[in-house]
């Protein structure tokens, strides 16, 4: 799910040597990555739902791509009885099973709080992830990045008034691709915050990019697409419940007894959707990754240096790949404020309490006088 080796690209080398479509120059040697468990079980922390927002709706924004236009999932919630005055939009990580799901808690707490501010909360799902449309086309980061961009800045955008503040949260590979585009000046919220900020897929930073494994991680790709054989390996690697159970207790979550099979079913039943195979074959093989090095991702935080403040958000139990990279962003250049909170890959879902708080501490922070 992020800079860590998910236990679908180990099926995805191990299916490949076996049935041998790719002929690797050299064996490879996996070890799945585990997050150690640390016990933060409590019921203010757990992943329950806690309050019931006022007034919540589900609806379809159009977003017009090249010739096409596709309908994009997203959540608006707000409190009844108030006018807001700024709007916070929170975008998902980008994965096999990224949904809205992950972030609603945290909307609704940050909603109904009681503060000098009235908030109102918009969650949207990516194109090809969720439960927006997933349509067959060539799924890069640039891709992505068009696509926030659009989303904050059309007329038409549920989030777009110029008589309110915009604060986007992103989680995953979703605040990288939010900070490059901040940093290009293409959005321009009053802040943003990094919530378990990542920014390589799982092979490129296991394998590396040099030209031979770009061409294997092709391969990997196009087969993915493919009728027929593509799917038989899409539903063995990702549409599998036991992958998906694995991967979120490994290290997607940082306490296994969190992941519950409701959890597991739902990211299950997003897999069956038309077009799933799309994205998680792009993500797989880096081609959804922001930048390519960790001096990249630095660079892109400290180009936000001045313009807006910037949270980003660490978490105790990332795997070990995924850590050090956010570790590199204490006291860079650019960043705000550094925070750690339990979890691992998605604090906001695991420990929504915990993450709302420090999210919403963040907004009193730099927008109540």
């Amino acid at each position: 799910m992020a800079i860590s080796l998910s236990s679908a690209s180990i099926h995805a080398v191990s299916y490949f040597n076996s049935v041998k479509v790719a002929s690797f120059a050299k064996p490879f040697s996996i070890r799945a990555l585990s997050a150690s468990s640390l016990d933060y079980s409590s019921s203010a922390a757990s992943v329950v739902e806690k309050r019931s927002v006022s007034s919540s709706k589900a609806d379809k924004w159009q977003w017009k791509y090249r010739d096409a236009t596709f309908n994009i999932h997203y959540e608006k919630f707000e409190k009844d009885g108030s006018e807001p005055s700024m709007n916070i939009l929170l975008v998902p990580t980008i994965s096999d099973v990224s949904t809205v799901d992950e972030w609603r808690s945290v909307a609704k707490d940050i909603v109904e709080r009681d503060g000098k501010t009235s908030l109102q909360a918009t969650i949207v799902d990516w194109p090809g992830l969720g439960y927006s449309d997933r349509p067959k086309m060539d799924y890069v980061a640039d891709v992505m990045e068009n696509f926030l961009v659009d989303f904050v800045n059309a007329a038409d955008s549920p989030v777009n008034s110029s008589a309110k503040d915009l604060v986007v949260f992103g989680g995953g590979h979703a605040a990288t691709i939010l900070a490059r585009a901040a940093t290009k000046d293409l959005v321009k919220p009053k802040a943003i915050a990094a919530v378990a900020p990542t920014w390589a897929g799982p092979l490129p930073i296991v394998f590396g990019r040099d030209s031979s494994m770009e061409s294997r991680y092709g391969l990997l790709r196009g087969t993915l697409r493919s009728p027929g054989v593509g799917w038989m390996m899409y539903n063995m690697l990702v549409s599998n419940e036991k992958a998906i159970q694995s991967q979120y207790k490994s290290h997607v979550y940082s306490n296994p007894d969190n992941v519950t099979q409701e959890i597991v079913d739902k990211r299950y039943a997003l897999t069956k959707r038309p077009g799933a195979r799309y994205v998680p074959a792009a993500f797989l093989t880096g081609l959804l990754d922001p930048v390519k090095s960790r001096e990249e991702f630095l660079k892109l935080f400290a180009g936000l240096d001045g313009k807006m403040p910037a949270l980003v958000v660490s978490t105790t139990n990332s795997p070990k790949r995924s850590k050090a990279e956010m570790e590199a962003l204490r006291g860079a250049k650019g960043v705000t404020k550094f925070i750690e909170v339990p979890g691992a890959l998605l604090p906001q879902e695991e420990y929504p309490a915990v993450v709302a708080e420090e999210l919403y501490n963040f907004l009193r922070e730099n927008f109540e006088p």
